[in-house]
């Protein structure tokens, strides 16, 4: 089940932390080749918790946790009405709760996100190593999500840029810049809008940086490691659109 891919050789040069990060953006292949000798993943991780605390802080004190919520309420009509029909005491302290969770889940999103990445570290090491005959562990799978999210910090930056020059008035979590192809589609229609705010050049990188890891991890075809990580997220994409869609 397995095709034979053209590996890095195992002597390649060491590479020091500030290396492997930044060859993620500008030279990829050696990232994570030096994977193999090194699967330590935290420091990606650690400067991407960092970046995304400061950007929370600041969408916190300059849109502030109550816009947000109402930006994402404007979003979702059908919770909005439900909100409506309470008494205006009981409107309060229901926003006053949902505000407080949206805070905890921002703030408290670095950690969440060592889940998620765990997550998809187990389901990617599984499909490699029992699908493809990969001997892969589940350190290395963990660290090349690591460094496939790193791209992730350029929208970060450009959406901070964003809100120091204009305020940010219209911000969502889920949709901070349009990098993506929400404007071609009513936000109302929640499944439709959720896929495509998927739908975007962030994610598009991270996911081929993934692919890139895979396949120097291991020596199924690049094109075959593709495959895999986008088939994966389609199908997750697909289930949250439509959970999403369900409760919006």
């Amino acid at each position: 089940m397995s095709s034979t891919a053209v590996s890095a050789p195992d002597d390649a040069k060491a590479l020091s932390e500030p290396e492997r990060l930044v060859d993620t953006f500008v030279a990829p292949v050696k990232t994570f080749t030096d994977i193999k000798r090194n699967a330590s993943w935290w420091v990606p991780w650690l400067i991407m918790a960092i970046v995304g605390w400061i950007w929370v802080y600041e969408v916190d004190k300059k849109v502030t946790m109550e816009k947000v919520v109402d930006n994402q309420m404007q979003l979702s009509p059908k919770q909005a009405a439900k909100l409506d029909q309470l008494s205006p005491g009981q409107r309060a302290s229901q926003m006053e709760t949902i505000i407080k969770f949206n805070r905890i889940i921002a703030y408290g999103y670095p950690i969440f996100s060592l889940i998620v990445v765990a997550i998809l570290a187990v389901v990617l090491l599984g499909t490699f190593n029992f699908g493809f005959g990969a001997e892969l562990k589940f350190n290395q799978c963990m660290a090349i999500s690591m460094y496939a999210f790193l791209p992730g910090l350029i929208k970060v930056f450009l959406s901070m840029l964003v809100i120091a020059v204009g305020g940010g008035e219209g911000f969502t979590f889920q949709n901070p810049v349009a990098s993506n192809l929400s404007g071609l589609v009513d936000p109302s229609s929640h499944f439709l809008y959720s896929i495509a705010t998927s739908i975007d050049i962030f994610t598009i990188w991270t996911l081929v940086l993934t692919g890139i890891g895979y396949s120097c991890l291991t020596r199924v075809k690049r094109g075959t490691c593709m495959g895999v990580v986008f088939g994966w997220w389609v199908v997750a994409l697909l289930l949250g659109a439509g959970i999403g869609a369900l409760f919006a």
